[in-house]
C-alpha cells in the first residue's frame, strides 16, 4: 500500500483528517462538559456544533492541503523552491484539489455554485408542488418551512453572490494586466470554505427536527430558540459562507488597488473591475454585522445566553433585526453592483458604443455604496421599532433610486444609435434591463411607508425580491457566463441553444413572478403551506409555470456541457472587445500574459478609429479577430 497517500494533501487525507478533527472536538465537548459537572455529558447540540460544524470542517481543510504552505512556514521549516506545481489547470483533476490560479478557482466558484442553483431550484419546484392547490399536498408545515428557508439561503450565499465572485476571480486579474490575484493561497482557502458552508445547510435536512425552518432571514427568537437543531446548521452555515465572501474581498481589494498594469489609472479601470472594487468594500464593511448577530442567535440556542430572548432576561430580538439588516440591505446591492459591472461590458461591446457617462457609472457605484447602509430599517417598518425613524428611512430608499437609475439611463443611451449585434449575452442583458426596472419600480413602492405597510409578509415581497435577484442577478450572472465562456473554456457555446435558453428563462420567470404581485395585493401572505381557495386559480398558473422556467436550466447545462467538451474552437476575441482579457489567447496562458501590458487608452473607445486600450507588444498591438461583424 502506498502510504503516501494518506499524508499527501488531497481528499484521500481530507477524509481522514476530518474524522480526527470531529472527533477531538468531540473529546473536548465531553471533557469540558464532564470537568464543569454539566449534565448532560452527552449534550448533542454542543457536540454537533463542535465537532461537525466547527472542527471537522478546519480537518477537512487541513487535509485537502488548504493550509499546508503556511503550516510548513509557521513550523520554522526551510524555505521550498515554489515549482508552481499547484497552479494552473492541466487535466480535469486539477479543478478538484487546490489550486492558486485564479482562473482555475474562478471555475470552481462557478461550478460549485451552479450545482448549488440547481439544488436551490429543486427545493423552490417542491415549494411550488406543495403550493398548486389548497389544502396540504406532500409537506407538513415544518418541513416547508425548511424548503423555502434552505431554497433562500442557497441562492444567496451559495449562488448569487459567490457566482459573481467567480466571474470577478477569472476576469478581473486579466482586466488589471495582472498575473493573479494577490494572494493566491488565501483565494484558494477562500473557494473551499464554499462547500462546506451548501453542504452545511443541506445537511440540516438530516439532523432531527429537520432543516432551519426559520427563513433566510433567522428573526429571533423563533430561529434562536424555538427551532430545532438544523438552526445552528443555518448559523455556521452563513458563518462560514461570510468568510469566505471577507476573504476573496480582501484579495480583491489589493489586487485592485495594487497591480494594475502600467498605465491603468483609476479612471481606465474597466468598470466591472469598479463594480468589484465598490462591492468588497460592501463586502469587508457589512458582513462582519450579520457574523455577529449569526453568532448571538446560535449563543442563544446553545448555550442559553439571552441577547435575544425576551422577557425577564432583557433580551432585544429587535436589535437582531436592526444588526441583520444593516448587512442584509447592503447585501442587496453586494448581489447587484458586479451585476451591473458585467452589464457595462456587454451592453458596450455589442452596441458598439463607448459607455455613455463613464465617470459617472463609476461614481454612481460609490454613491450606492454609501446610501447602502442608510436604509436598512424599510424592512423594518412594521416590526414595531420607533415610529420617528420611518420617515428617515423612506427618504433614503427612495434617494438611493437616483444613482440606480443613472445607470439605467447609461445603459440606453449606450445603446441608443449603436449597432446592436442580440447575441445570447446582450439578450441577458437587455431582459436583465427590463426585469430589473420592474423590480426597481416596486422597491420605490414599497419605499413609501404605506404602500409598505399595506402588502408587507404577501406575496407582492415574493415578487418584488425575485425581480431584483432573479431578474437582475441571475440574469447577468447568464449574461456574464456565455460572454466570457469562450475565454474561460477556448470553445464557443451553441448560439441556437443559447438563445432558446434566453427565451425560455424569460417568458418562465414573468409567467411565475408577475402575478404574485397580484396575488399581493389581494392579500395572500407569504411562507404559507395553505392559503385561502380564493388564491387557486392563479397558484396553479404559477407553479405549471414555475416548472417551465426550472426546466429551461436543462437546455443552459447541455449548451454548456456539450459546448465545453465539442464546441467550434474561440478565437482569442470573438466579440471584438477592447479590454484586456480578450487581447490574450482563449484559454490564457497559465500566468496570463507573455508581455506586461502598457495601458494607453478607455477600455470602451468602440467606434474611435485607430483606439486601443492596452498595447501587449508591437506585434500585438493591433491584433482582432472575430465574428462580431463590424
Amino acid at each position: 500500500m502506498n502510504w503516501r497517500l494518506f499524508y499527501r494533501a488531497g481528499w484521500i487525507r481530507a477524509a481522514w483528517m476530518f474524522c480526527l478533527f470531529a472527533g477531538i472536538g468531540f473529546g473536548l465537548v465531553v471533557l469540558f462538559r464532564w470537568i464543569g459537572g454539566w449534565h448532560p455529558i452527552l449534550k448533542w447540540s454542543d457536540l454537533v456544533l463542535v465537532s461537525l460544524l466547527v472542527a471537522g470542517p478546519i480537518g477537512f481543510l487541513a487535509g485537502i492541503g488548504t493550509f499546508d504552505y503556511w503550516t510548513y512556514y509557521a513550523l520554522g521549516r526551510p524555505t521550498r523552491p515554489e515549482d508552481h506545481s499547484g497552479h494552473g489547470a492541466h487535466s480535469w483533476r486539477d479543478y478538484f484539489r487546490v489550486n492558486t490560479d485564479h482562473k482555475v478557482i474562478g471555475v470552481q466558484y462557478l461550478v460549485t455554485t451552479i450545482f448549488f442553483f440547481l439544488a436551490g431550484g429543486l427545493l423552490a419546484m417542491l415549494v411550488r408542488a406543495e403550493l398548486a392547490k389548497p389544502g396540504m399536498q406532500f409537506f407538513d408545515n415544518q418541513t416547508f418551512n425548511g424548503l423555502f428557508s434552505v431554497h433562500a439561503s442557497l441562492m444567496i450565499f451559495l449562488f448569487v453572490i459567490p457566482a459573481f465572485a467567480g466571474l470577478a476571480n477569472f476576469v478581473v486579474p486579466l482586466m488589471l494586466g495582472a498575473p493573479d490575484m494577490a494572494f493566491p493561497r488565501l483565494n484558494a482557502l477562500s473557494f473551499w470554505l464554499l462547500p462546506i458552508a451548501g453542504i452545511m445547510m443541506l445537511s440540516s435536512f438530516l439532523v432531527p427536527g429537520g432543516a432551519f425552518a426559520c427563513g433566510w432571514t433567522g428573526y429571533v427568537p423563533l430561529c434562536s430558540t424555538h427551532q430545532p437543531l438544523g438552526a445552528v446548521f443555518f448559523n455556521q452555515g452563513v458563518q462560514w459562507a461570510g468568510a469566505s465572501s471577507i476573504m476573496t474581498a480582501l484579495n480583491f481589494l489589493v489586487t485592485i488597488i495594487t497591480m494594475r498594469a502600467p498605465g491603468m489609472t483609476f479612471w481606465r479601470m474597466p468598470l466591472l473591475v469598479w463594480a468589484n472594487f465598490t462591492t468588497s468594500l460592501l463586502v469587508v464593511i457589512a458582513t462582519p454585522f450579520i457574523a455577529g448577530s449569526q453568532f448571538f442567535s446560535m449563543f442563544d440556542h446553545v448555550m442559553h445566553t439571552a441577547f435575544f430572548e425576551p422577557g425577564h432576561l432583557n433580551g432585544y430580538p429587535l436589535g437582531y433585526q436592526h444588526i441583520f439588516w444593516f448587512y442584509s440591505h447592503p447585501a442587496v446591492y453586494i448581489m447587484m453592483l458586479p451585476g451591473f459591472g458585467i452589464m457595462s461590458e456587454v451592453i458596450s461591446v455589442f452596441s458598439r458604443k463607448p459607455i455613455f457617462g463613464y465617470r459617472l457609472m463609476a461614481l454612481s457605484l460609490m454613491a450606492i455604496v454609501v446610501l447602502g447602509f442608510s436604509v436598512w430599517a424599510h424592512h423594518m417598518f412594521t416590526s414595531g421599532m420607533s415610529a420617528w425613524i420611518r420617515v428617515p428611512m423612506m427618504v433614503t430608499t427612495l434617494l438611493i433610486a437616483v444613482p440606480t437609475g443613472i445607470k439605467i439611463f447609461s445603459w440606453l443611451a449606450t445603446m441608443w444609435g449603436g449597432k446592436l449585434h442580440f447575441n445570447t449575452p446582450m439578450l441577458f442583458a437587455l431582459g436583465f434591463v427590463s426585469m430589473f426596472v420592474i423590480g426597481g419600480l416596486s422597491g420605490v413602492m414599497l419605499g413609501a411607508v404605506p404602500i409598505d405597510i399595506h402588502v408587507t409578509d404577501t406575496y407582492f415581497i415574493v415578487a418584488h425580491l425575485h425581480y431584483v435577484l432573479f431578474g437582475g442577478s441571475v440574469f447577468t450572472i447568464f449574461a456574464g457566463i456565455y460572454y466570457w465562456f469562450p475565454k474561460m473554456t477556448g470553445h464557443m457555446y451553441n448560439e441556437r441553444l443559447g438563445k432558446l435558453h434566453f427565451w425560455l428563462t424569460f417568458v418562465g420567470f414573468n409567467l411565475t413572478f408577475f402575478p404574485m404581485h397580484i396575488l399581493g395585493t389581494e392579500g395572500m401572505p407569504r411562507r404559507v403551506s395553505d392559503y385561502a381557495p380564493k388564491f387557486a386559480d392563479l397558484n396553479m398558473f404559477i407553479s405549471l409555470a414555475s416548472f417551465g422556467l426550472g426546466a429551461s436550466v436543462l437546455v443552459f447545462l447541455y449548451n454548456m456541457i456539450t459546448s465545453w467538451r465539442n464546441g467550434p474552437v474561440a478565437p482569442g476575441n470573438p466579440w471584438r472587445a477592447l479590454t484586456l482579457e480578450w487581447q490574450v489567447t482563449s484559454p490564457p496562458p497559465v500566468f496570463n500574459f507573455d508581455e506586461i501590458p502598457q495601458v494607453i487608452g478607455s477600455p470602451y473607445e468602440y467606434g474611435v478609429p485607430g483606439a486601443q486600450h492596452a498595447i501587449l507588444a508591437p506585434a500585438r498591438a493591433t491584433e482582432v479577430g472575430g465574428e462580431v461583424p463590424a
